[in-house]
């Protein structure tokens, strides 16, 4: 028998600042590859060609209440300005095993949802942010690094791009 590793606990860093306590939630990127259907002659299918990455990367994440410095960096003009760091403990009921899991993104807040605001009721807002890096540490070791401006993707330490940016010169 085998159970799930759960998410037991979670904090969020932005910018150096910690959230302990003032995090409600984190919605992670949802990684996806753009995949170009193709089927060329003497071929008895269609096959799918990974074109890279496909759309934007973003993160959402609620905080209870009014965190100030969310608005420090809002509107920056660097697609880099804020750095994001969520950690977790991801546990297994069975086995007490804990796995630390960190998710390190630098991007900008491009959306802060205020939510409602009601007299004596809780307070939430929430953010979005547009990413241009990622990286998933698992255990102390690094499963995905993806750094869109300087043409690095990484998994499990194969750095994928590597022929492709000798091939351009960068």
């Amino acid at each position: 028998m085998a159970l799930p590793k759960k998410l037991k606990a979670l904090n969020l860093f932005g910018n150096g600042d910690n959230y302990q306590g003032q995090i409600q939630s984190v919605t992670l990127p949802t990684l996806t590859r753009k995949i170009e259907e193709w089927r060329g002659g003497g071929m008895d299918g269609s096959v799918g060609i990974d074109m890279g990455m496909d759309g934007l990367m973003t993160c959402q994440w609620t905080v209870g209440g009014l965190v100030e410095s969310i608005f420090d960096n809002f509107g920056a003009s660097r697609l880099d300005a804020d750095l994001l760091r969520m950690t977790g403990s991801y546990e297994r009921d069975d086995t007490d095993e804990v796995v630390a899991v960190e998710v390190v993104m630098r991007g900008r807040h491009t959306e802060i949802d205020f939510g409602d605001a009601q007299d004596g009721e809780n307070t939430e807002h929430k953010i979005t942010s547009t990413l241009s890096y990622y990286k998933l540490v698992i255990g102390g070791v690094t499963k995905i690094e993806i750094d869109l401006p300087n043409y690095v993707f990484k998994v499990n330490g194969d750095d994928r791009l590597a022929r492709r940016r000798q091939a351009l010169g960068i």
